[in-house]
This record gives C-alpha cells, sequence and structure tokens, in this order.
C-alpha cells in the first residue's frame, strides 16, 4: 500500500472542524510515510500577557500534530490513539508570524508511539522541542 500525502492531509485537516485546533487556526500542510507538519499563526490569539507566542499554544499545536501523526500507524476504523505523555522545552520566543510543527516517529510500538515535535520559525529556528508519548487502544463502539 503506497502512502497517500494528500489523503492524509484532507483527513488531518477535516479532523480540525469545530475543535481546538480550527480555533487556533492549525493547519496541517505536509506528510511523508515518517512525518507531519501543520503552520500556526502567531498572532494576539495565541498570546501571553507580555505579547509572545503562548507555551501552551506550542504544546496545543505539538499535540494535534503528533496524536494526529499516530493516525496514520494505526487503523482508525478499528484503533483509536489518546496522548499520555508531553513536554516540551521553549527555546526561543516569537511575536508574530508563523511556526511550523514537524513530528517524526521515535518509536512505533503496537500499543505505544513516541514523537519528537519541533516548533521553528520562518528562518527554520528552534522555537520549542517537544516529545509526545500516545497510546493505541482498540476503538470503542
Amino acid at each position: 500500500m503506497s502512502f497517500d500525502k494528500e489523503k492524509v492531509l484532507k483527513m488531518c485537516n477535516d479532523y480540525c472542524k469545530n475543535t481546538l485546533m480550527e480555533t487556533l487556526d492549525i493547519v496541517f500542510t505536509d506528510a511523508g510515510e515518517d512525518f507531519l507538519q501543520a503552520t500556526m499563526p502567531v498572532n494576539p490569539r495565541v498570546h501571553q500577557p507580555m505579547g509572545l507566542l503562548h507555551g501552551g499554544a506550542s504544546v496545543a499545536l505539538a499535540e494535534s500534530v503528533g496524536s494526529a501523526a499516530s493516525i496514520m500507524f494505526v487503523n482508525p476504523k478499528l484503533q483509536e490513539v489518546r496522548g499520555i505523555e508531553i513536554s516540551a522545552n521553549h527555546l526561543r520566543s516569537k511575536k508574530e508570524g508563523v511556526v511550523t510543527a514537524t513530528a517524526r516517529i521515535v518509536h512505533q510500538g503496537r500499543s505505544l508511539h513516541l514523537w519528537e515535535v519541533k516548533i521553528t520559525d520562518e528562518q527554520d529556528r528552534l522555537i520549542s522541542l517537544c516529545k509526545i508519548t500516545n497510546m493505541v487502544l482498540p476503538k470503542r463502539n
């Protein structure tokens, strides 16, 4: 079975309707067999009081991309993905523009997936480095 990038991106973007991802304007933009990428604008909607990108918005972006990426490795008709742990190191501040989150698989087990998510700016400078662990569960009816 070959990888269908357009199908993956459509599925991920369709899942965002009426969710936090839509509220934050997160858009899935690129995908490959071992990665998933999305962007989020940096503006007052995602600022903390000092006018900088809120760490929680960065974590929401990282978890959104890392969780969606796990769906690429499961059968969504039979399995569900749940984020069970996330950590983030915020390394650089950002006031405006766009950040890009790229999730890459570190470990793909039957029941656990570990992802590294790098959030970068337009110059490819690292803004945050995140790690997310997802659990794969049987789908509930």
